[in-house]
């Protein structure tokens, strides 16, 4: 018996993708169901979140600045003042060369801390070699019962809250 062979090719490959012939819906996802009070208890958590960083930013933008005032009042120089500029001012000579005008005044209070600092005014003649000049620090903060002003390296004199409030500073050299 004699054997037979298929000569016919084998069918071509298709081209287009197949395609689904059937109707079928869409799958839905099941929806996530969350329990109303978890849903409200997390809404007004990040409602009170909000108010609170909200009164927390605005209470601590900036501080409250405390009241103040300018310190003012005299320093009087006994003697060893030399003449200064041509307009008849004066300064400190003889071993008081950092006093003058533009000298740094510093006023701290009863525990040390810097509260501000200013500068003498131009010194005006007073007697045969003595100068007086005029001392102002403003933006003292009030509050303190104590202050202490030092002028240029020349050491700290003490004022009551009092004095200092009052214009009352007075200091002398030499």
């Amino acid at each position: 018996m004699a054997e037979q062979t298929d000569t016919t090719p084998p069918p071509a490959a298709p081209t287009d993708p197949p395609t689904d012939t059937t109707d079928r819906a869409p799958k839905r996802v099941p929806a996530v169901r969350i329990p109303i009070w978890l849903a409200a208890s997390g809404l007004g958590f990040l409602a009170g979140a909000g108010v609170v960083g909200l009164a927390w930013s605005l209470s601590s933008t900036s501080p409250a600045t405390p009241e103040a005032f300018s310190l003012t009042g005299s320093l009087s120089l006994k003697n060893g003042s030399v003449p200064g500029s041509a307009s008849g001012g004066c300064a400190g000579g003889s071993g008081y060369s950092d006093i003058a005008k533009g000298a740094s005044v510093t006023v701290y209070d009863a525990a040390g801390k810097v509260l501000a600092t200013g500068n003498l005014g131009a010194g005006a003649p007073k007697g045969l070699d003595g100068c007086d000049f005029p001392v102002s620090v403003s933006g003292v903060p009030k509050g303190p019962e104590f202050y202490q002003v030092e002028i240029s390296h020349r050491g700290k004199i003490n004022l009551t809250k009092a004095e200092a409030e009052a214009g009352l500073f007075a200091a002398s050299l030499g």
